[in-house]
Formats: structure tokens, C-alpha cells, sequence
């Protein structure tokens, strides 16, 4: 394949991303720049015809450069990607992408916020605030999910919500009696002539940024939390979980993890915790 023909696919390339596999904007948009950037490279290089070097090279030119394997790693992932999107939706296409094997990452522990910390950050009187910290606590929710939920996705009869993740999957996740209550609270507040669940002031669906800005709000009054996004909500919902006697298996299913290599993080955090219990607390730990 040649940069020219390379370059035209993106744009259907990213529709399928945000239509049919539902990703985040922000998602999207880490996409289209990683490709953008490649073809810069090949343009600055003249090269003309993409082969399997050709990547290689680009990997190489990336590290030498001090990008850090982490980047190095989504950008390879995201050229993968753009790949089995060609060879399915065109013929005669190689892949030239899928041998090249992935930089080693230096795994970093998801942050944690203790339970007793983050009680100090649900008392909020702002109604949708609070709707929002505990739907996303008690559910674990990313926060591309949260924004998508829509009225008719929630029972609060059966105290239950329907989640689209990622690739469009749903899932059925228990709604717990604080989330729903804040959520009964909230309801009387929000426009009827949106679906969108969550509104800004104007009655419209909010956006991913908005709910980092709140999360990130509420968060910062707790004493030095280990983090401010909406993410670190949903690693302290499966590793309080897990502290607390929950299947991996079942966790998994909650988060919506195609993989239980995925969840299998958060045992190393519950297990870090067990050993600074064991430390404190075994006579002969010393």
C-alpha cells in the first residue's frame, strides 16, 4: 500500500471508530493524531510505499527520540487497528503491521482511594454532583459511559443500570442504594426533552471533559487523593471489591473487560494491602 491510498482510509477509519465501535472522542482523536504522525514521518523520509520496515523504522525513530514505550506502544496499537480495519474492508491488503512486536511496558499500579476518604468526597449538595460521584463509584463506570447513559437506561425498580462500552458491548451493572438515591434526588432537575441522562444547564448531554472537571472538583478536597480523574473511581470500586471478598471473574464482568489479564492489575494492589496488614498486625512480621 501506498501513503496516498494510506491516508484517504483514515477518515472511514475513524467514523468506524466512533460509530460502530463507539469509542471516546478523546480516544478518537489519540487515533487520528498517531496515524497523522506517521504519515508525517514518511513524508519527511520520502518514503512512498508502506512495508513492514517502514513501521520498524518509525518505532526505532521514536524511541530514539525519547518517546517512551508507553506512547511507542498506542501508536503501534493504533496502526494494528488501521490495519485489520483495511483488510476488512478492502481486499488484497497485507498487513504489515502485525508481526512487529509490542515495546515492553513498565506496568505502574492503578491509584486507590480508601473507602472512609472517598465518603468525605459524596457529601455534596449540588444534586447531579453527587448523582454523577456515586453512579460512577457504584457502578464503575468509565466516563464515556456515564455521559452515554440515557433515562431509559436506568431501572431503578430493579436498581440496575444498562452500560454501552467499549465496541458497543452492554452490559447490566447493579445500581447500589446511595447511587440510586442520589439519582432520585437529581431526577426532578433534569430536562425531559433529552434523553441524556446526565444535563448541563442548558438540558444537553455532558461532555467527557465536563465530567473530569467535576470529578476532579470534589476529589481535590480529599486529602492528597492519589488522583483527581473519574478513572480513579473505577479502580477504587474494583479494588474495594476485591478487598472485600469479590470474585475476579465478577469484577471483570462489572468493568466490562473483554480480558481478565486486564482486571488481574487490581490483585496486585489487594495483595499489597494484605502484606501491610500482615506487617502490622502478625506477631512475628519484624
Amino acid at each position: 500500500m501506498n501513503t496516498e491510498q494510506f491516508q484517504e482510509r483514515i477518515s472511514d477509519f475513524i467514523v468506524y471508530l466512533q460509530k460502530e465501535r463507539n469509542y471516546s472522542t478523546h480516544t478518537v482523536r489519540n487515533y487520528q493524531s498517531d496515524l497523522n504522525g506517521f504519515i508525517k514521518y514518511l513524508s519527511d523520509e520520502k518514503v512512498t510505499t508502506i512495508e513492514q520496515k517502514s513501521i520498524t523504522q518509525y518505532m526505532n525513530f521514536l524511541i530514539r527520540y525519547g518517546i517512551d514505550a508507553r506512547s511507542v506502544a498506542r501508536k503501534l496499537s493504533a496502526l494494528k487497528s488501521f490495519y485489520k480495519f483495511l483488510q476488512k474492508t478492502l481486499t488484497n491488503v497485507e498487513n504489515v503491521a502485525v508481526a512487529i512486536k509490542t515495546p515492553k511496558i513498565k506496568k505502574h499500579l492503578p491509584g486507590v482511594i480508601p473507602y472512609e476518604m472517598l465518603k468525605a468526597a459524596f457529601a455534596i449538595e449540588h444534586r447531579r454532583d453527587r448523582a454523577i460521584m456515586e453512579v460512577v463509584y457504584s457502578c464503575g463506570l468509565r466516563a464515556s459511559e456515564l455521559i452515554g447513559l440515557n433515562i431509559q437506561d436506568i431501572d431503578l425498580h430493579r436498581q440496575e443500570i444498562k452500560v454501552k462500552g467499549k465496541g458497543n458491548k452492554q452490559r447490566i451493572v447493579p445500581l447500589g442504594s446511595h447511587a440510586r438515591a442520589a439519582v432520585l434526588a437529581y431526577m426532578p432537575e433534569r430536562s425531559n426533552k433529552e434523553s441524556a441522562f446526565f444535563q448541563n444547564r442548558m438540558g444537553r448531554r455532558l461532555t467527557t471533559r465536563s465530567i473530569q472537571r467535576i470529578v476532579r472538583k470534589y476529589l481535590m478536597q480529599i486529602a492528597r487523593a492519589s488522583g483527581t480523574n473519574p478513572h480513579i473511581l473505577r479502580h477504587s470500586f474494583a479494588t474495594h471489591l476485591l478487598e472485600n471478598g469479590a470474585d475476579l471473574r465478577a469484577v471483570q464482568e462489572l468493568l466490562g473487560h473483554a480480558k481478565l489479564s486486564t482486571v488481574q492489575i487490581y490483585t496486585h494492589i489487594t495483595t499489597r494491602r494484605l502484606k501491610e496488614i500482615y506487617d502490622k498486625k502478625h506477631p512475628r512480621a519484624d
